[in-house]
């Protein structure tokens, strides 16, 4: 079991992309920085159904999104500490 960490935004590189084609059905994604921007596109809220997507709640913040992400688990960075304590390994892409 993975946690996929992806912080960069769709526009900025393919690692979203990169990340969905390898993981397996049990990994989690944990998006922060500007990778909560990418469920802002429909085309990834589509390709993410069934996935277990986490998003990092002070980069939500930040940014505005808390009401737009409001259907994603918004963690916080102890949260994040455990899952990363939970999961097999940690990819940072």
């Amino acid at each position: 079991m993975i946690l996929h960490h992806i912080q960069t935004s769709i526009k900025q590189d393919n690692a979203l992309a990169c990340c969905i084609k390898y993981m397996d059905k049990q990994d989690s994604i944990l998006l922060s920085g500007n990778g909560v921007n990418s469920l802002l596109l429909s085309v990834w809220r589509e390709r993410l159904k069934g996935v277990r997507v986490m998003t990092l709640i002070d980069d939500v913040e930040a940014r505005g999104l808390s009401q737009q992400l409001k259907d994603y688990t918004a963690i916080d960075y102890d949260t994040f500490v455990q899952e990363t304590l939970k999961h097999d390994k940690v990819i940072g892409w």
